[in-house]
């Protein structure tokens, strides 16, 4: 899948979110490295949030490891008028979701989940698809599934053994 088009998948996704979780005011996809891979995320700087959310990532994960709790799974913050909640989304994404005050946390994280879930599946379905190898050119007349012409080697003659040496 070409970058764009997992982008809108990505994005579509994002968008399914916003939709059925009420008070969610935004959704972000970053990889781990802090790069926005979608974002839906009105009145706020994706980059910000992409690269925070890496930061924070980073201390989460130490703070699992360090404790033996495992692989990161999610982490929520809680500010005076809202929260932003954080999923892994397959082992090289992460879904950063930023709710509104009086929103229902129960199901912020349950959709949270879910749609870390689907977006890790969708990048790693991507992935997948790019690393394939690109299919024979069918304008050189090969065959699918043949194997291209190999130059011949020809090896030089072997002296016989029976033969006396000069």
């Amino acid at each position: 899948m070409a970058p764009e088009a997992e982008a809108e998948d990505l994005l579509a996704e994002l968008r399914r979110l916003r939709a059925g979780v009420p008070l969610l005011s935004g959704a972000l996809v970053a990889g781990i490295d802090g790069l926005v891979l979608a974002h839906d995320t009105p009145d706020v700087a994706p980059e910000r949030v992409a690269a925070l959310t890496a930061a924070a990532l980073g201390v989460a994960t130490r703070m699992t490891e360090a404790t033996g709790r495992g692989g990161f799974g999610e982490l929520l913050v809680r500010g005076e008028s809202g929260c932003i909640a954080s999923y892994a989304a397959g082992p090289s994404a992460v879904l950063t979701l930023l709710a509104e005050d009086g929103g229902d946390v129960a199901a912020l994280h349950l959709e949270g989940r879910r749609a870390g879930d689907r977006i890790g599946e969708l990048i790693d379905a991507a992935r997948r698809r790019a690393a394939r190898p690109a299919p024979p050119d069918l304008a050189s007349g090969q065959q699918p599934g043949s194997q291209p012409p190999q130059p011949s080697r020809q090896q030089p003659p072997q002296p016989d053994p029976q033969s006396p040496r000069p």
